[in-house]
This record gives C-alpha cells, sequence and structure tokens, in this order.
C-alpha cells in the first residue's frame, strides 16, 4: 500500500539541516616574510582592517600561529591557495593551513 502523501510531507520536513563545518584559516610563522606583507595579505585576502591585520601578524611572530578566520571548506582552501599564490608572486614561504573547527 502507497504511503499517505501528508506522511512523506511530515516525515521530511522533520528532517533537521546541519550547518556546515567550519575551518580555521591559520597563518605559520616563518623567518623571511616581513612583517609588512603578512599584514599585507591579511588586508587583501582576508579583508581584515589594519589594526586587526597588525594583530594577528603579531600572533603569528610571537605565537607562531594566527588565526585568519572561520570559513566553510571550499571557501577555506580558496583563500589558502591566494595566500600560497600571493606568497610565491612576491617571494617569500608564508604558509597558511586549515584546522576543522
Amino acid at each position: 500500500m502507497a504511503a499517505n502523501p501528508d506522511q512523506l510531507l511530515a516525515e521530511k520536513t522533520t528532517q533537521k539541516l546541519q550547518e556546515p563545518p567550519k575551518y580555521a584559516v591559520i597563518l605559520l610563522n616563518d623567518n623571511y616574510s616581513t612583517f609588512d606583507f603578512v599584514v599585507k595579505v591579511l588586508m587583501v585576502v582576508f579583508k581584515k582592517s589594519i589594526t586587526d591585520a597588525i594583530k594577528i601578524t603579531n600572533d603569528v611572530h610571537h605565537k607562531g600561529r594566527g588565526a585568519c578566520g572561520y570559513y566553510s571548506r571550499e571557501i577555506a582552501e580558496t583563500k589558502i591557495a591566494q595566500v600560497e599564490a600571493m606568497s610565491e608572486a612576491e617571494g617569500y614561504p608564508l604558509k597558511c593551513i586549515m584546522e576543522k573547527m
């Protein structure tokens, strides 16, 4: 016997949508990338204000890493690719990783 259409609709509407997981994009310290270059990356790629960019750059310098933002997987991967392309174009070894939240 076929299921009642109203029953099927009720079953479908009770499913909860889950938000996709977020990933932290993190810049890693190195001994070659300049402070000014890291600030520039944060402002260009991550759209940070000068104040926020300097704070994150100080975290990278003093703590060895600094969180740039929290994104979906696809956006995090894109941000990492942008950082790596910008670093390579300007001759710096600045690296970026992502960690699942």
